[in-house]
């Protein structure tokens, strides 16, 4: 059944893959964007010429426009919020910015979705910057990557939230209140807990996405600085993966309402974000990536692996791209499309 979908941030890297997704299967889409980022003329041009010119509407704003927002949810059966401040170091530059798009921004959407009275489902991508640095929890280091001690699968959702940097404290409120409108308001809400999310149509910068970054840049020739020793470990997830989790959390919404889950690579999708990074790369490139060093950057755990056993069980999801494949999708896609780097 085609379902009217508002898409916030639908024009990144995230929302335009999950907007084709939706067109192709017949879905009603609205894009909401302040076409802030780059890329996101590339990607709403990719999409008009996939699906054509009228596949999707367009509403260019903000989600800190209370009004605004508020007129583009009207209609919608599902509200999936993307858009957002998503760099920890532009929090900590511009901290006000960054709590006016997340925080505030994240509860216009869900006030929007209130005051539409068709109680929309919304989902909302959160993520494991929640769990803060996570001082308490014992990290051993080997001579590629760091390790917990006690969690042989990762983080789960019944960790102690713990919002480091300013980033970590505006996605974090924006995750309660989500979580909160389904108790209090009875929204159809869903929290995903998103790791490294990495794929086709990310214009990676150094600041955010560094799996996309890492690959733009050694193509290209541009300068990669690896901060702190490059031993920190995250799990990867390819974004088709992703989109998976989102189809699955709004098809069972009578187990998933109200709920949080992390989405990540999980346990068996890891990589340290040099040590083990380069020797894919240099295999992909045919040569050295000459990088340069800095110091650790504030809020940089030395490793965060989500526990992804909850979104198994309950909603039947588990990655499928596996860490090889997924990069080297990716380093395809830069190669067929250097032009727009």
């Amino acid at each position: 059944m085609s379902r009217n979908m508002l898409i916030t941030g639908g024009a990144g890297f995230i929302g335009s893959n999950y907007a084709a997704r939706c067109i192709a299967r017949g879905d009603t889409v609205t894009i909401f964007d302040n076409l802030s980022r780059s890329g996101a003329a590339a990607n709403l041009q990719w999409l008009k010429s996939s699906y054509g010119p009228d596949s999707f509407t367009l509403e260019v704003g903000d989600v800190r426009q209370a009004d605004a927002i508020r007129e583009a949810a009207a209609g919608a059966d599902v509200i999936v919020h993307l858009a957002g401040q998503v760099a920890v170091t532009t929090s900590v530059t511009d901290p006000r910015e960054d709590f006016e798009i997340n925080a505030l921004g994240t509860f216009n959407v869900l006030e929007a979705a209130r005051a539409s009275g068709r109680n929309p489902a919304v989902l909302y991508a959160s993520t494991n910057k929640v769990y803060g640095g996570m001082e308490d929890v014992r990290v051993e280091e080997t001579p590629t990557q760091y390790r917990y001690a006690d969690f042989p699968l990762g983080i789960p959702e019944t960790q102690p939230l713990d919002f480091h940097s300013p980033y970590g404290c505006s996605k974090g409120s924006g995750d309660q209140y989500v979580r909160d409108y389904h108790r209090i308001y009875g929204l159809p809400t869903v929290v995903l807990r998103q790791s490294c999310i990495y794929g086709t149509r990310q214009f990676g910068v150094e600041d955010q996405g560094w799996v996309a970054w890492f690959v733009i840049a050694a193509v290209t020739g541009r300068p990669i600085k690896i901060y702190g020793d490059g031993k920190q470990v995250r799990d990867v997830l390819f974004v088709e993966d992703l989109l998976n989790a989102y189809d699955l959390a709004l098809a069972n919404l009578a187990v998933s309402a109200g709920q949080v889950y992390n989405v990540g690579g999980g346990p068996t999708n890891t990589m340290s974000i040099w040590m083990d990074f380069e020797p894919i790369l240099e295999k992909l490139l045919g040569r050295p990536v000459p990088t340069s060093r800095g110091d650790w950057r504030p809020g940089d755990q030395r490793i965060y692996v989500s526990d992804i056993r909850k979104a198994q069980q309950e909603l039947g999801w588990a990655p499928r791209v596996g860490v090889a494949d997924g990069v080297e999708r990716l380093y395809r896609w830069v190669l067929e499309n250097r032009t727009l780097f």
